[in-house]
C-alpha cells in the first residue's frame, strides 16, 4: 500500500507541487506575468512531476528557469524533439531536468515536466510570459489568468494526439495560489473589477496612474482569475518604440528597434447612429453535454444552455427586417433549423423560436469543425454580408485545425465568438474572432451573457469597413518591416495593433490607416516619437516575435505537404533567437553542475488542475464518439399531467419565474411592434382591457422598458429602436396622447424624445 504523505490527489497519490505565486505587471495595455511554482518531493523515491496547465492563447512565453538550493538553471529554447531527447537522456543518466512545451493542437495549453526531484528536495520553477490585454466592448482592458482547465474534446479523425488533462474538482486542488499585480498607465486608473474577491485597490501616487491589486485570501480554484482594468480616456492611440538587444545582430528582429502602434479608429456619429438593414446572420450554438452545468454557483437554475436560449430570443427579436438568418447547433453531430438561411419574417422568426425553446445540452461531444465547414459550403446571399455568431464553452482539442478553416473563409464573413464558463479556451475564442475579423467576448462567473452578445450584435450591425490600408510616414533613411498580419476588420472603439521592425535613426514618424466607411473615404493618423522608450526591457520585441511566429505557424499548416520545411525552420530560428516559445520548440534545462546522480527509478506524479466536477460516466457521455445524451434533470411537468398520474403539483421541480424583460421581449413581433394580447397586458402588470391597439401596446412596452429596465438597456436597445422605427412608419397622430396616457398608466414621466419617437 502506498504511503501517502504531503499533498495528495483524489487517487491518493502525493503531489509535489505545493504553491503557485503569480506577479502581474501591467503597463498601459501590455501585461508581464511571472509565475513561480514551488515543488517539494516528500516521498522516499525520486519523482517526475507532470503538470498540464492553461495559459492565455496569445501569450509569448519568454523565460523558464529552476532554482534548486542556491543554484539557478535557466532553460534554453531548442527544437522540440531535440529538447525532449535531451530531457530523457538527462533523466536516464540520473540528472535533474526540466521541460516546458506548448501543445501542438492548442496554443493555450502547456505541459511542464520536473524530472529527477530527489527525496526531500525542493525546486522553484519560474515561468514568464507577456501578453496584450484585450479591449472589451465597455472599454475595459481584460486580463485573465487561466486557473481552470477542462477536458478537451478531440474529434475522431482529427490531426495530432489529444492533450491528456489531469483535473479534479476545485475544492480538491492540492496547492495554493498567491496573486498580486502592479498597474502603470499614462492615464488615471479609474477602477479594477474582478470575478474573484480582491483586496481594495491601492494607488501609489496622487494622479492615480500607478496602483497595486491583490487577490483576497482564500481563493478557490473554481474560476479563472479575471481582472478588468478601466483607464480614463482609454481610446487614446499610442506608439512605443523599443531599442534592440545590444547583444543581438543588427538587421535581425531582436537587434533592431521595434515599434508597437495601438490605434482606436473613431467613426462619425452619423454613421454610428445608423443600423444596417441587411445581412445574413448565422448563429452556431454549442449543445454538447458540457453546456449543461449552471452558469455560476449563485444561480444554479440558470444553466449555460438556458442562458444561450434566452440570448437567442433577444438576438432574433433584434434582427432588422430584410435580413436573412439561420441557427445551427452542434455536439457530436450538428443540426440546423432551416436547410439554408431564410428571410427574416414573423413566420420564420416564430418557427426558429419554437425550435430554440426545445434545445438542450444533449448532443454529446464538442465537434465544431463539421458545422463550420457546412456553413462555409453554403453560398453567400448577394448584398447580405454574412455574420457568424459562435457560442461555445471551447472545450476542444483541435483548436488550430478550426482556426485554419475560419481563416481560409475569412473573406466571406465576420465571426463573433463567445466563450461560456470557466476554462473556455482563450485560444479558440480569441482566434475565431481574430481570424474571422470579428470580436470575442467571455462570459464567466456572474456575467450575464445577454448584454455582451448584444454589444457584439451592435458591432455586426455597424457598416462594414472596406479597402483598409496602412501607410507609414518616415524620414529618409528610415524604413519599417511590418511584422503583423494585415488589418482585415475595424470596429468603433476596437483597438488595432501593428508591430514594425525599424532600421535607421530619426526623431519622429507617423502611421495612417485609411479605409472606406459607408462608401466614404476615412482615415486615422498617429504621429509618434522614434526615440526608444525606457524600462520596457524586450517586451515589445517578444510580442512582435510571438505575432510573427503565430502567422508563420498558420502559413506552415496551410502549406503542409507542399513546401520543403523552410517556414518551420524560420519559426524555429525566430523562436530560438527571441526566446519565445512556438509549436516547434520547447524550453529545456538540465542540472549538470553538482555531479550528483539521482538513484532509483523515477515515480511519475501527475499534478492536477482545477476542472468542472464531472464523474467518469459523465465524462464518457460528453467525450464519446457516439450520441450519448444527458438525462433531462430539469424537465417541466404541467399541473394537468401531475393530476392525471395522481401527484400533487407541489412535487414538480420548482421552476424560477421567467424574467419579466424576457417575457415582454418574447411577445414582440418581427416587425418591431407588440399586438393586443392578454399576455402583454400581464407582462406589463395591466388588464387586457387597458391595452387596446397595436400603437398603444407598442408605446406601453417602450415606456415600460425605459421606465423600469434601464439597467438592462444594452439588452433591449436594438429591439426598442426597431419598435420606434415601426411606430414612426405608422404616422399615427395619437402618439403624443398615447405617450402621456402610458406614463399615467405605468406611473412614469418619460418624454416622447426619450422613446426615440
Amino acid at each position: 500500500m502506498m504511503n501517502c504523505c504531503g499533498l495528495i490527489t483524489v487517487q491518493k497519490e502525493p503531489v509535489p507541487l505545493q504553491s503557485i505565486e503569480v506577479e502581474l505587471e501591467v503597463r498601459d495595455h501590455v501585461a508581464t506575468v511571472v509565475s513561480t511554482l514551488k515543488y517539494q518531493n516528500k516521498e522516499d523515491k525520486p519523482v517526475e512531476a507532470v503538470f498540464v496547465f492553461p495559459l492565455p492563447g496569445d501569450a509569448a512565453v519568454c523565460h523558464f528557469s529552476a532554482v534548486i538550493g542556491q543554484k539557478e538553471i535557466v532553460a534554453e529554447v531548442k527544437e522540440k524533439q531535440e529538447a525532449r531527447e535531451e530531457y530523457d537522456d538527462a533523466l536516464s543518466s540520473g540528472q535533474q531536468a526540466f521541460l516546458l512545451e506548448e501543445s501542438e493542437q492548442s496554443p493555450d495549453i502547456f505541459s511542464m515536466k520536473v524530472g529527477g526531484l530527489a527525496p526531500g528536495e525542493s525546486a522553484s520553477i519560474r515561468l514568464e510570459y507577456v501578453t496584450e490585454l484585450a479591449v472589451q466592448a465597455d472599454d475595459g482592458l481584460r486580463f485573465c489568468l487561466p486557473a481552470v482547465l477542462n477536458p478537451r474534446y478531440q474529434p475522431q479523425g482529427s490531426e495530432g494526439a489529444s492533450v491528456q488533462v489531469f483535473s479534479v474538482p476545485a475544492s480538491l486542488v492540492p496547492y495554493t495560489l498567491c496573486f498580486c499585480g502592479r498597474l502603470f498607465s499614462p492615464r488615471p486608473i479609474c477602477k479594477v473589477e474582478s470575478s474573484c474577491s480582491l483586496e481594495p485597490l491601492q494607488y501609489l501616487n496622487t494622479d492615480q496612474t500607478q496602483a497595486t491589486v491583490k487577490l483576497a485570501a482564500g481563493h478557490k480554484f473554481d474560476r479563472d482569475v479575471e481582472l478588468v482594468i478601466y483607464y480614463k480616456d482609454a481610446h487614446q492611440p499610442t506608439a512605443v518604440v523599443e531599442a534592440g538587444q545590444t547583444s543581438a545582430e543588427t538587421g535581425t528582429l531582436m537587434g533592431d528597434p521595434v515599434v508597437m502602434v495601438s490605434l482606436y479608429p473613431e467613426f462619425p456619429q452619423s454613421v454610428m447612429s445608423s443600423v444596417a438593414s441587411c445581412g445574413e446572420f448565422v448563429f452556431l450554438l454549442d449543445r454538447s453535454g458540457s453546456m449543461g452545468p449552471s452558469v455560476n454557483s449563485k444561480e444554479r437554475h440558470q444553466t449555460r444552455i438556458s442562458s444561450a436560449r434566452d440570448t437567442l430570443l433577444l438576438l432574433l427579436k433584434s434582427l432588422p427586417m430584410g435580413c436573412y438568418f439561420n441557427i445551427y447547433s452542434f455536439g457530436s453531430s450538428f443540426e440546423h433549423i432551416f436547410p439554408q438561411s431564410v428571410e427574416y419574417s414573423q413566420k420564420t422568426m416564430k418557427q426558429a423560436l419554437k425550435k430554440v425553446e426545445e434545445m438542450e445540452a444533449n448532443l454529446g461531444g464538442t465537434e465544431i469543425l463539421k458545422p463550420l465547414k457546412h456553413i462555409y459550403s453554403q453560398h453567400c446571399i448577394p448584398n447580405q454580408p454574412r455574420q457568424l455568431f459562435v457560442f461555445t464553452d471551447g472545450a476542444v482539442g483541435n483548436t488550430k485545425e478550426i482556426l485554419d478553416v475560419v481563416k481560409k473563409n475569412s473573406g466571406s464573413h465576420r465571426c463573433f465568438s463567445f466563450g461560456i464558463g470557466q476554462g473556455a479556451s482563450s485560444a479558440l475564442i480569441n482566434g475565431l474572432a481574430k481570424e474571422g475579423g470579428g470580436h470575442a467576448q467571455f462570459i464567466r462567473g456572474t456575467d450575464r451573457m445577454q448584454p455582451k452578445v448584444m454589444q457584439s450584435l451592435r458591432f455586426a450591425l455597424q457598416p462594414a469597413v472596406e479597402d483598409i490600408s496602412v501607410t507609414w510616414g518616415l524620414p529618409k533613411g528610415v524604413s519599417v518591416t511590418v511584422l503583423s498580419p494585415p488589418i482585415t476588420s475595424i470596429f468603433q472603439g476596437h483597438r488595432s495593433l501593428i508591430y514594425g521592425q525599424l532600421t535607421g535613426q530619426a526623431t519622429e514618424g507617423s502611421v495612417t490607416v485609411k479605409y472606406s466607411l459607408a462608401g466614404r473615404p476615412s482615415q486615422n493618423q498617429l504621429h509618434f516619437s522614434l526615440k526608444p522608450a525606457e524600462d520596457t526591457g524586450l517586451t515589445v520585441h517578444r510580442l512582435a516575435a510571438r505575432t510573427l511566429i503565430r502567422s508563420l505557424e498558420m502559413e506552415d499548416r496551410e502549406l503542409r505537404g507542399r513546401q520543403d520545411g523552410g517556414i518551420k525552420e524560420k519559426v524555429m530560428q525566430l523562436s530560438v533567437q527571441s526566446g519565445v516559445s512556438s509549436c516547434f520548440t520547447a524550453f529545456i534545462a538540465v542540472n549538470k553542475a553538482d555531479g550528483k546522480v539521482i538513484q532509483g527509478p523515477l515515480v511519475r506524479r501527475n499534478v492536477p488542475t482545477a476542472g468542472e466536477y464531472l464523474s467518469q460516466n459523465k465524462l464518457k457521455q460528453i467525450f464519446c464518439h457516439r450520441h450519448v445524451f444527458f438525462p433531462k434533470t430539469n424537465m417541466v411537468i404541467s399541473a394537468s399531467s401531475l393530476d392525471v398520474i395522481g401527484c400533487k403539483e407541489a412535487t414538480a421541480p420548482k421552476q424560477p419565474p421567467r424574467d419579466p424583460l424576457l417575457q415582454l421581449v418574447s411577445l414582440q413581433k418581427a416587425s418591431g411592434c407588440w399586438i393586443l394580447d392578454p399576455d402583454l397586458a400581464a407582462a406589463l402588470g395591466k388588464t387586457s382591457e387597458e391595452v387596446t391597439s397595436e400603437v398603444w401596446a407598442t408605446i406601453l412596452a417602450l415606456i415600460w422598458l425605459h421606465g423600469f429596465k434601464m439597467d438592462a438597456k444594452e439588452e433591449w436597445e436594438l429591439l426598442a429602436m426597431k419598435a420606434a422605427s415601426w411606430l414612426r412608419a405608422q404616422n399615427a397622430p395619437c402618439v403624443p396622447e398615447c405617450v402621456d396616457a402610458g406614463n399615467a398608466l405605468l406611473g412614469c414621466s418619460l418624454q416622447k424624445d426619450a422613446l426615440m419617437l
